[in-house]
């Protein structure tokens, strides 16, 4: 018995060393994989879901028009297409990786890499936005915040998924403490889970903590405007702490008026035009 697989293809690539790296919007070619056995039914099952799901964002008639625009070359049109879908609610990893692209295509690196954030940020393992995400900061040179180290350390889970394991240790303690009320003995095994359970929630809630208000946490921002300069103050004619590249990050500590007050990738501060930065999430 047969069945089809989606996998996604490379638009073709385009002129120019950097291009010829970039990865563009995938579209879709079917490739029949020859499964035979009970195993059919089981991987059939496992997958319904996952393929019914692609399926039907694929089906969306303004993202298929928005991903024709970008096959035709009418970058900009897509843009406007990819970013509609973003205004009405419509995220997905898939969708800003896609804007992302459309953005690159046509010079407005600030924005792509913004775009590619974004996409990481709903779905950490997207290597095609990790990939793209690099290129265009090395081609707009994007200065980037410095990690602490615990962050580098911590990252190998993402904020959901510490928040899943501090609450299954937060229940499981509870559990293990109701036993141990009601326990004619009390067990030694029985202890240790439970000191076990609290020390998980409490690393957990510490990796929460750390991730939201790190580099990559909730306050982080892409500067999207160009030859921005952070100054001294809430003034064009202040003096220059640093100057800024498109796609560059800061990290949000305060608002003021139009203007934002920063942590940036040098480790000074300063105050940027709110205009030409963005956060991440949104």
């Amino acid at each position: 018995m047969n069945f089809f697989a989606v996998i996604p293809s490379e638009v073709e690539e385009s002129r120019g060393a950097t291009e010829g790296q970039f990865r563009g919007v995938p579209r879709l070619r079917f490739a029949s994989l020859g499964m035979t056995g009970n195993r059919t039914l089981t991987i059939l099952f496992s997958l319904a879901l996952g393929i019914a799901t692609v399926a039907y964002a694929q089906s969306d008639p303004d993202f298929t028009k928005a991903n024709q625009e970008y096959a035709q070359g009418h970058f900009k049109e897509a843009i406007s297409g990819y970013e509609a879908l973003v205004r009405a609610g419509q995220w997905s990893a898939n969708l800003f990786y896609d804007l992302g692209n459309a953005y690159f295509r046509t010079g407005d690196f600030g924005h792509a890499i913004l775009n590619y954030e974004r996409a990481l940020a709903l779905e950490r393992h997207h290597p095609e936005a990790t990939a793209n995400l690099q290129i265009a900061r090395d081609e707009a040179r994007a200065l980037e915040l410095q990690q602490s180290w615990p962050e580098r350390y911590l990252q190998f889970a993402s904020v959901n998924q510490y928040c899943i394991a501090a609450a299954i240790a937060f229940w499981l303690a509870v559990f293990a403490i109701v036993m141990l009320i009601f326990a004619r003995r009390r067990s030694g095994a029985l202890i240790a889970a439970l000191i076990l359970c609290l020390l998980v929630g409490a690393g957990a809630i510490y990796a929460i903590y750390t991730l939201e208000g790190g580099s990559n946490g909730s306050a982080l921002a892409i500067v999207t405007g160009k030859d921005v300069q952070a100054r001294l103050a809430t003034a064009d004619t202040a003096n220059s702490v640093l100057a800024l590249p498109p796609g560059s990050e800061v990290k949000i500590l305060s608002t003021r008026g139009d203007w934002i007050y920063a942590a940036l990738p040098n480790t000074l501060r300063g105050w940027i035009p709110a205009k030409d930065a963005e956060q991440v999430r949104l």
